[in-house]
């Protein structure tokens, strides 16, 4: 008796059948995970718009620390004996700041100025930065010291331009160049992405000012977008992504409860 043969099963018909509905994706599940990712991208983007900006920051010495100072040099009036440091670096704000790269040794800086009636002793600590800081084209010099010898209420704005002349400040009084270094630019931001810097305002700095003593002056070291983060993803941002999230995820679970 002859036995019919029996066709050999494909691979695919030995696998076990899936249901449509477990195959096929859900279109609400797509759309959450499509938000998510695009959110992701606009948060990073944000962050990588700007990675702060470039400028000389102030600082004051407390014996064996830098502190970043509380005040501008052409507001603050330090005391016989004070030490105190200016860096130029790209920063985000106060709290990612470098610090000068000098000790804040008032007895080692002022070693050899003898105290003097009627005047007094700043020591300061000047440092230009690195080259990775640097704005195009320019090179910074060497960090140094000096010791100022200046009347008893002289700011530290008339301590640094007695042994850093010149200076250069722009309008707002704001601090731009110390012995002529940076020969351009004032508290520019810097782009994240290729280190290009842009203008922090539509106009470029004015000549060279006297530093203001107003209280408008406020911190003549810091760029006028200090106090807000530094280029980070704006609160505009932050707000749209998580209202957009948050209208995804509603409409997920209405649709999941109308099933």
């Amino acid at each position: 008796m002859r036995r019919t043969p029996v066709p050999a099963r494909s691979p695919a018909a030995a696998r076990p059948r899936i249901p449509a509905t477990v195959r096929r994706r859900d279109p609400l599940v797509v759309l959450l995970a499509a938000l998510v990712a695009a959110s992701a991208v606009l948060l990073g983007a944000g962050s990588a718009e700007a990675a702060g900006y470039r400028y000389w920051s102030f600082w004051e010495g407390n014996g064996k620390n830098w502190e970043y100072a509380t005040q501008g040099p052409s507001l603050l009036r330090p005391d016989d004996g004070a030490v105190q440091g200016f860096r130029f670096a790209v920063s985000e704000d106060s709290g990612d700041a470098a610090q000068p790269r000098r000790a804040p040794d008032f007895g080692a800086i002022c070693a050899d100025t003898p105290a003097k009636d009627g005047q007094k002793r700043v020591a300061l600590v000047i440092d230009p930065g690195t080259t990775a800081d640097a704005p195009g084209g320019e090179k910074p010099p060497a960090p140094r010291t000096a010791c100022a010898q200046v009347a008893p209420d002289a700011s530290s704005a008339e301590a640094l331009a007695a042994v850093a002349k010149p200076l250069r400040y722009d309008s707002s009084a704001m601090l731009c160049a110390i012995s002529g270094y940076p020969k351009s630019g004032c508290g520019e931001q810097v782009s994240g992405e290729d280190g290009s810097a842009k203008p922090s305002s539509p106009s470029e700095p004015s000549a060279p000012a006297e530093p203001s003593s107003s209280s408008e002056a406020g911190d003549a070291s810091k760029p006028a977008g200090d106090g807000d983060g530094g280029g980070g993803p704006s609160v505009g941002l932050l707000v749209g992504v998580g209202a957009v999230l948050l209208l995804g995820i509603a409409a997920v679970v209405q649709a999941r409860r109308r099933r």
